[in-house]
Formats: structure tokens, sequence, C-alpha cells
């Protein structure tokens, strides 16, 4: 697997005694996952079983909000012995986190710090991780990035982060990622200039792969296709996106530019890594560590093929406990067997948070691709933003890269209305850069309207 000796150095030596010093189980969780993808489904779903019913043993005994809560509800740990029973408990939120913040944290929890949500769907969301989460999702990671051939301590470029999560970078860090050849480019205030220097960066450093949001990795192709830069032959392996909906136009012309497949990944600080794309295609969840249902809006569990809200209960949470997380995306499961011979489940239709979804003024509701393919499709329009206000007015800003500005705000004001309906006001903003969320996520669609 490892593509030099350095890799073999780092990934079979290094690492594992950088997260041996750290006190993280990550290199047996990585082995015993290496090991269970291929067994099959039935057997990880019955192994899954048993982890969940010592995981709401545990926490039933040891955390207190969900000690009050069985008592209130009338029931026992030994109630909650599969998937299906989790539905005789209620839903964990945002709101239900913060109001319990203390109650939901474990006692007997060591060695666990706060960590924040990139607030990009709202109002940041401030939690407890502890080592046996952090493991479990290097674990996971690690486990995923060997499906493509690459490995810890092949060179890496990732782009990611906020300036304040960027500047919290200390002199370990610092090295540790000169050690294990990970190079970060910040992925905020993205200027052209910027963009020209991490285009040179990635040719000079020449890395097996790239790692970030796939809104920055489109606009660094979409540049070096503009300025005619030849970025094909630099040895890149694979780019991992994640942390934002991937559009098929953006792995399109990523894949072209970088001529590199992309793989997808989702997940969250707060929900986990929750499932990554396989060289064949699915979105292998990471059933080991992870229990997804998929909820209609009533939040009743829905089967395979019907898409509804992600909720996820993570089995490594004990000190800080997720069990059956409204995600606020939505996805489907699938029943099918992935030709790459991994028994995990699989994850489709991943289209994006509730918010990305827009509603008509008739009250149809269709996802904010159906407006984000209105705008693309004009030329002369560099980036976008459509904020749907209410009802009967979105607003919309654009960065002009040539033509005419008048013209091509009728055609967007014409191609929205006629998804969004005749009544709906569509104010235009001209602005000469598109703002990234405090993260440094782009989100071309957000909507304020709930139907």
């Amino acid at each position: 697997m490892a593509s030099s000796w350095y890799t073999w150095l780092v990934s079979r030596c290094l690492f594992p005694l950088h997260e041996r010093l750290k006190k993280h189980d990550t290199v047996a969780i990585f082995r015993q996952l290496e090991q269970s993808q291929w067994q099959n489904p039935q057997q990880i779903e019955a192994a899954q079983q048993q982890r969940l019913q010592a995981f709401f043993r545990r926490i039933s005994a040891e955390v207190p909000y969900y000690r009050d809560l069985l008592t209130r509800l009338g029931l026992k740990a030994s109630d909650i012995q599969s998937r299906a029973d989790l539905v005789k408990l209620p839903f964990l939120d945002k709101a239900t986190i913060r109001a319990h913040s203390e109650s939901l944290k474990n006692p007997k929890a060591t060695l666990v710090r706060p960590f924040t949500t990139g607030g990009s769907s709202g109002t940041p969301l401030t939690f407890l991780l502890g080592n046996e989460r952090i493991s479990h999702d290097v674990a996971e990671k690690w486990r995923a990035t060997r499906w493509w051939g690459v490995d810890i301590g092949d060179k890496e470029i990732v782009a990611w982060g906020s300036p304040i999560e960027l500047n919290k970078q200390d002199k370990v860090k610092i090295w540790r990622d000169k050690l294990f050849r990970s190079h970060l480019i910040p992925a905020f205030d993205l200027t052209e200039a910027k963009i020209l220097g991490f285009i040179d960066q990635i040719r000079a450093i020449q890395p097996a792969m790239l790692f970030g949001y796939p809104s920055v990795f489109h606009l660094i192709a979409k540049t070096a296709q503009q300025h005619h830069i030849d970025l094909t032959g630099l040895g890149i392996k694979v780019v991992f996106v994640t942390s934002e909906r991937l559009y098929p136009y953006q792995r399109e012309l990523i894949e072209q530019v970088f001529r590199a497949p992309v793989a997808n990944g989702y997940g969250g600080r707060d929900a986990g890594f929750i499932a990554h794309q396989c060289p064949a295609g699915s979105m292998h969840l990471s059933a080991e560590d992870i229990i997804v249902e998929i909820i209609d809006r009533d939040g009743n569990p829905l089967p395979p093929g019907q898409s509804g809200e992600i909720v996820v209960t993570h089995l490594a949470t004990s000190d800080f406990p997720f069990v059956r997380y409204r995600t606020g995306d939505i996805a489907a499961l699938s029943d099918k067997v992935c030709s790459c011979g991994r028994g995990l489940p699989v994850l489709e239709n991943i289209e994006g948070r509730s918010t990305d979804f827009v509603v008509a003024s008739n009250g149809t509701m269709m996802h904010g691709l159906a407006l984000i393919y209105v705008i693309r499709e004009l030329h002369g329009i560099s980036n976008f933003k459509i904020v749907q206000e209410s009802l009967t007015h979105t607003r919309v800003q654009l960065v002009l890269e040539n033509g005419d500005a008048p013209a091509l705000a009728d055609k967007v004001r014409l191609g929205l209305t006629a998804r969004l309906g005749t009544d709906v006001e569509i104010e235009i903003e001209w602005v000469d850069q598109i703002a990234a969320e405090a993260s440094g996520k782009y989100r071309y669609v957000i909507s304020k309207v709930t139907a």
C-alpha cells in the first residue's frame, strides 16, 4: 500500500507513536475496521447491535441526562436492544444539547475538550469530544483514505478552516504536519491572486492527495482552466472532498482539471465521520460506529430508498452521547450490496441540508440545485449566492466576470421566477466577491423558508 519508504515509516511507525502519545486507540481500532469492512451485512449488523447494547448500558448508568430520561419514560437499558428500539427514545437536537450540556457529560469522562461546529447552518454548537470518539473518527478516515491507494505520510494538501482555526495552530502541530507531509492552505478570502498562489503550491508540492471543501477545489480548478494552467501531470491520485454538498458540475470539473477521481465524504464535527465513497462509487456508512436512521417530517423511520432527514447514533460517544441526533441533512438508505465487496451499508441521494431546499410560492419544495443551474448556465457570472428570504422575496448576490450586467440580471430574474413563481421578487446585488461562512465553507443556496 505504501507508495514510498517514507510513507511506510510515517504510517507504520511515526503516526502510531503520535497516537499513542495522545492516548488514542486509533491504531487498534483501524486494524479492526480493516477486517470488519469485509464481513457480510448480517455480521456487521449483529456486531453493531452488540455495541449498541453495551453503549446504552454504559450511558444509562453513567450519564445523568440518559439516566433521568429513562426514568421519565419508564424504560430500562435492556429495552434498547437494536436499531428498531431507538424509536422509543426522543430525538437529540442542537437546542437540547445547549439546554442540557452539563447533564449530557459523563462524570467519569477524562481528557474531554470542547469542540464547536462551523455554524454554516445557523448558530454554532459547542459540545465535548473525548479520546474514544476522536480515535474512532481518525481510524474511520484512515481506513477510507487507504481505499484509494494513499496512506498517512503520502504528500497531502488540505484546503480547510476559518481564520480562527488557522491561528490556533501551534508549533507542535506545524512540525507534525511537516513530518507527515501535510500542507495546509487557508480556505477563506479566496481572491484570484491567492488562488493562483495555491495553484503554484500544488504544482510545486505534487501531492498524492488533496483534501478539503469541494467549492474550494472547484474554484481552483476553474481558475487553472481560465489561465490555461495544466494540473494533469502532478501524480494526484485522489481528491477527497467533504463538509459541503458535492454538486455534479463540481465533480466533473475537478476530475477533468486534476485528472484524478473525486472521493466524496459525508460527516461533521458533531455527528462524526458518517460515510465515505469507495472507488466503486458507493457511499459506505461507518456502520461499526454509527447507526443511521432516515426519518420523515413527522419523525417516523423510512425504509431504504426513501429520502428523509439523517438521524445519527454514534456508538463511540459515551463521554458525551449523541443518540438519535438530528443532522438536518437529507439522504436515503440503500439496500444494495456494493460491487467493491465491502459489507458496509450504503447511503445514497445525499442532497444536503434541509435549508438547501427552496420553496416555490405555491408551496412546491425543490432542491436548491434547480436555482443553481439557472445561474451556472449564464456566461459572464463568476460566482453567486442565493438567499430565499421569504416565499415572495429571494436575494441573489452576483459577481460579474464580463458582459452586460443589466441583461444578465434580467436573465437571472426570468429563470428564478420561472421556478419560484412569477409573484416572487428577485433582488439582485452585484458584489466584488462572495464571502465564505465563518467556517470557510461556501453555501450557494440558503433558504429561510419552512415549508
